[in-house]
């Protein structure tokens, strides 16, 4: 899963990165007004933790511009500035919660996770596709009621396809959920081909059917047949 930090405040958003990259998320991180909207006009993210009182702009006017630009990317305010008018302006701006500094980082996490349950689940916490079930929470992966054995790449490449089933998805759009923007210096993607590949292996040795379709020239597809 792929977040981005709006945050000027460089102690904070440092614990923030090291906790989320901790638990298997890849955080990118905007220290400003401009960086942010540099990241938001150029890719799409899960989540979107952003900060309104930034050196250089208004965090409001970052939600003002995913909101004209139709984007779904799920977004947590984490702000000192707390006032009724504030957070009522927020969440009628497209923002999905709001989180008063200073707070718990085992909190944010759950938020998070409730966002990204919501926005691409139903909220569930247990997702089903066909023979496949998905713990989000604990992070299983059982075929057939069996449980495998997948690398963290593996599980959000799963959690990824099947989220956007149907769709078909670049290299260059998996390479920058896998690996954020770090993506954007890579010579190539033949990481995603070696990803996919042990993903499709060890599903068809749980006896799951092969649902990844490569689509030439475009990219791979997660198909619903």
């Amino acid at each position: 899963m792929k977040l981005l930090l709006v945050e000027d405040e460089v102690e904070l958003a440092k614990s923030i990165l090291d906790y989320l990259n901790d638990n298997d998320f890849v955080c990118e991180w905007a220290n400003n007004f401009s960086s942010a909207m540099y990241k938001i006009s150029g890719y799409n993210y899960d989540c979107i933790l952003l900060d309104l009182m930034l050196p250089d702009g208004n965090g409001l006017n970052l939600l003002t511009e995913l909101k004209n630009n139709h984007k779904t990317d799920g977004v947590i305010i984490i702000s000192a500035k707390e006032t009724l008018e504030t957070r009522i302006e927020g969440l009628n701006l497209g923002a999905d919660d709001y989180l008063t500094k200073p707070f718990h980082l085992s909190e944010l996490l759950v938020r998070i996770k409730a966002i990204i349950r919501r926005k691409q689940f139903s909220g569930n916490n247990i997702i089903t596709f066909k023979e496949i079930e998905i713990d989000i929470l604990s992070k299983e992966v059982k075929v057939n009621n069996q449980k495998i054995e997948i690398t963290k790449k593996e599980y959000n490449l799963l959690l990824f396809f099947i989220g956007n089933k149907n769709r078909v998805l670049s290299k260059e759009a998996i390479a920058e959920h896998l690996s954020g923007d770090m993506a954007d210096m890579m010579d190539n993607y033949d990481f995603v081909y070696a990803h996919i590949k042990n993903l499709k292996k060890k599903l068809k040795n749980a006896q799951s059917q092969n649902y990844i379709e490569t689509v030439y020239g475009l990219g791979y597809k997660w198909h619903d047949e």
